[in-house]
């Protein structure tokens, strides 16, 4: 089996390479993959770093290659004999988004018709586009089953949106086999420190104050990247054709609780904190029901939020060089 992952320099999507290369995932061949058996897409932004590959680069199984995907050339020489797509590649950052959205529609949007019709043409088996919770919007009370309507808030929740809608297309109008996996929010080692975990993390390490968005009042479910991708390894394996998956964590904190969690986990104090205003278009609550994914797929999150926070802090205190260079 070869495996495409775009993104495969980021966050996500380097934590999926690095497991599955070093464990393996059921169904996905686990170990026992040979050859060129993974490749990764990445346009190497800001955001996509050849570091977060360090402990698989030497790995005979893995090709690297440097690539945008909204270049359709690129894209099809990339793709090309793949057997899965997962699609990880995209502008995340919200209040960049705000600023300016340009890149955020290109990229998530175009790029991912780009690869669908790449995907297509290919004959590839079948294609993950891994999405977000931020497509459904804002909500008061319970959880997002998979068959809310979208209504995204800001221009990157808008863009991942259209995005999820062109995979939806491109499953029914042309049959490509397609699997969509939306997640709650992401935490773990190698994310880049503008989400606020590794923001608020690298800050107070570097004795700064950490912003606290309005009241501190908006909740998210929390999720670990490590439960994430098992997830979308499941969805990629198992997954039905042309279907939706959330991916939830299960552990849902308002911001103010999750910033009195990061202080206690670094020593610091309550005036550390400095209150700013409200994000523009600020979503109140986010929550996933992931009930789906566990009847029909077994999954279930492993990692405790205690301790998948303390090991992230630590990995963070532990890997300075990691992120130094990047604090303006």
């Amino acid at each position: 089996m070869r495996i495409v992952v775009t993104g495969g320099a980021g966050f996500i999507g380097s934590h999926f390479v690095r497991t599955v290369l070093e464990q393996g995932y059921p169904g996905m061949g686990g170990g026992r993959v040979t050859g060129d058996a993974v490749v990764v897409l990445d346009a190497f932004t800001y955001a996509g770093r050849i570091e977060n590959l360090d402990p698989v680069r030497d790995d005979p199984r893995l090709r690297v290659e440097r690539g945008d995907i909204r270049d359709p050339q690129r894209v099809t020489e990339v793709l090309t004999g793949a057997d899965l797509v997962v699609h990880c590649a995209a502008e995340t950052h919200v209040d960049r988004s705000i600023t300016g959205a340009a890149d955020f529609v290109t990229t998530n949007v175009v790029g991912t018709q780009v690869l669908l019709q790449a995907a297509l043409d290919l004959g590839v088996g079948r294609f993950v586009h891994v999405s977000t919770d931020e497509v459904y919007g804002s909500i008061e009370d319970g959880s997002w089953a998979e068959t809310e309507p979208l209504e995204p808030n800001s221009p990157y929740s808008a863009a991942k949106a259209g995005s999820d809608l062109l995979v939806r297309s491109y499953h029914r109008t042309h049959g490509l086999d397609t699997v969509i996996t939306r997640c709650s929010n992401n935490y773990g080692p190698h994310q880049f420190p503008e989400k606020v975990v590794p923001l608020f993390v690298t800050r107070l390490l570097l004795g700064r104050t950490v912003p606290l968005y309005g009241d501190g009042g908006n909740v998210r479910d929390w999720l670990h990247v490590d439960d994430h991708c098992r997830g979308i390894a499941l969805a990629a394996a198992t997954g039905r054709p042309g279907e939706i998956y959330n991916i939830g964590g299960g552990t849902e904190l308002s911001n103010r609780e999750l910033t009195g969690r990061l202080l206690a986990a670094v020593g610091a104090g309550e005036e550390m904190i400095e209150r700013v205003p409200d994000r523009k278009g600020h979503d109140r609550r986010y929550a996933v029901d992931w009930s789906k994914i566990r009847d029909e797929l077994g999954y279930a999150p492993r990692v405790p939020f205690e301790e998948g926070l303390a090991s992230t802090v630590a990995w963070y205190r532990e890997n300075r060089d990691w992120w130094e260079a990047l604090q303006r």
